[in-house]
């Protein structure tokens, strides 16, 4: 407001030197030269982001080979954890324990359509519901794009942010990551990520783990353990279970990224064409009009000079 003010006074009082700015003198029809730099300017984006799709088209091969080979690898949570839910169909009324911990999955930059916008949307929703009913939340980020967003509001609540990883990202790295967050005391852990379906869908969904040593019902009756093992045993299958999820979660995360980058890109790239086309016309018909203006001027002065 008070730059608008100024800008203002500056306009009333120096009429002579705001006249002088090179945008004020061409308020009407854009000039030949502008249209045609236009038109060039245009045509370098077109080949920057028809690049950048032919390289995610590259990368969302190789992620979905590694989807692939994730999912037999993680088949056996399944036995121990609950299938992950979308969350345009869960009911965030239902009842959370009281102590939470939410992981937020994005990627480090952008161009990549709206993935980053629909976790960092349906985090806030699940954040907002958990602190409605009075309980505890952490929030755990990964990707810059998840920290950036999401630290706006939150920023009191983020205990950890993981930034910058490599990339194609390796099951050392989760687990990693996977032990340092196992080392908070909560109750439930909710990983909220991108859910590859085909190369132009996916969904945002809530996956929720439950620590072992949280679990009311005894964990795997119908093995047997020596006595002395059993809590040893059970707490190293229950990180390596949130490992393999988490990575997991990551691999669906990285696909989708990757699919949702690829249609951005070829969206943009055909928008661009559209833009040349239009900017195109535009300008063969600002150049037919200086032709026949500088026809008539020269058809104007042999007659003048005839008369």
């Amino acid at each position: 407001m008070h730059s608008i003010a100024n800008t203002a006074k500056l306009a009333v009082s120096r009429p002579a030197v705001v006249s002088t700015i090179p945008w004020a003198q061409s308020r009407g029809m854009a000039t030949e030269k502008q249209i045609f730099k236009r038109i060039q300017a245009t045509k370098n984006i077109r080949k920057i982001t028809a690049s950048m799709k032919m390289v995610s088209a590259a990368k969302l091969k190789g992620d979905e080979g590694r989807l692939a080979a994730a999912k037999p690898f993680n088949a056996w949570t399944s036995l121990i954890t609950p299938p992950a839910v979308a969350l345009e169909d869960l009911n965030l009324k239902d009842k959370f324990p009281q102590k939470n911990l939410v992981i937020a999955l994005t990627s480090d930059r952008g161009l990549c359509g709206g993935v980053n916008n629909y976790v960092g949307r349906y985090t806030r929703r699940v954040l907002a519901a958990i602190k409605a009913e009075g309980k505890e939340v952490k929030l755990v980020t990964v990707g810059e794009k998840g920290r950036s967003s999401l630290r706006r509001n939150y920023a009191e609540d983020i205990i950890a942010s993981y930034s910058e990883l490599e990339a194609p990202i390796t099951y050392n790295t989760v687990a990693k990551m996977a032990a340092d967050i196992m080392t908070e005391d909560v109750d439930q852990i909710h990983i909220i990520f991108n859910e590859y379906k085909s190369a132009i869908a996916y969904t945002t969904s809530l996956k929720t783990i439950t620590p072992f040593s949280k679990l009311s019902a005894e964990v795997l009756p119908e093995y047997e353990f020596e006595p002395e093992e059993k809590e040893q045993v059970l707490r190293s299958l229950g990180e390596h279970a949130f490992a393999s999820n988490l990575y997991y979660c990551v691999i669906e995360a990285a696909t989708s990224e990757q699919s949702s980058r690829m249609q951005a890109m070829e969206n943009a790239s055909k928008n661009a064409g559209e833009l040349i086309e239009s900017l195109t016309l535009q300008y063969n018909r600002v150049r037919q009009a200086r032709i026949t203006t500088e026809l008539i001027e020269i058809i104007s002065g042999a007659s003048a000079l005839e008369g």
